[in-house]
């Protein structure tokens, strides 16, 4: 009779440290995925300020040529203030919409002005920013598919138990408003 209490013993006390070292998985795991995400998003951010140091150089570039066209400046300048004071991924996703609007804009004016499409700093700057904007989309998908993985970890069975006792919560994705991706039409009438 000591013999199947001391199996039974054991058999329970395997049941708890395999029980405990499966939590200790889950949650390392989800601290890994959550400095994951917390990487990607530094990622983005470095090319977020990529940007927003580029477009100053442009407008300047861009105003030598069409001088007259202040609305586009000011819109650009404005999501520009948007972007830098954005805290949050939400926040950050709108002024991106909104700073990818006023650049499509600003690239539709300089398109109307053959001389400063031809214009060597104005080509390097527009080359420099789509390459940035490449490596935005890059970092956003990225950060996405982190965000992705880890939503899904907290909220399916029985990773929800974990995340619930430790305080992981949903994170939101980056995403584009349909309007920054509709072509921008510029009227020069």
């Amino acid at each position: 009779m000591a013999t199947v209490t001391s199996v039974v013993g054991l058999v329970i006390l395997v049941l708890v440290v395999l029980s405990a070292l499966w939590v200790v998985f889950k949650y390392n795991q989800m601290i890994g995925l959550r400095n994951r995400i917390e990487n990607a998003w530094s990622q983005i951010d470095v090319q977020l300020r990529r940007r927003y140091d580029l477009i100053p150089n442009l407008i300047e570039t861009v105003k030598g040529y069409a001088a007259h066209e202040k609305e586009v400046f000011a819109k650009v300048s404005e999501a520009r203030s948007a972007m830098m004071s954005a805290q949050g991924v939400q926040a950050q996703a709108e002024a991106q919409n909104q700073i990818t609007s006023a650049l499509k804009t600003l690239f539709a004016v300089a398109e109307a002005y053959p001389q400063l499409k031809a214009n060597e700093n104005f080509m390097m700057l527009q080359e420099e920013l789509a390459g940035t904007e490449s490596k935005i989309a890059y970092a956003r998908q990225f950060y996405n598919d982190q965000v992705m993985t880890y939503n899904t970890l907290t909220q399916m069975f029985p990773g929800n138990i974990i995340a619930g006792m430790f305080g992981f919560g949903k994170r939101d994705y980056f995403e584009m408003e349909d309007v920054a991706r509709e072509p921008i039409k510029v009227d020069f009438s």
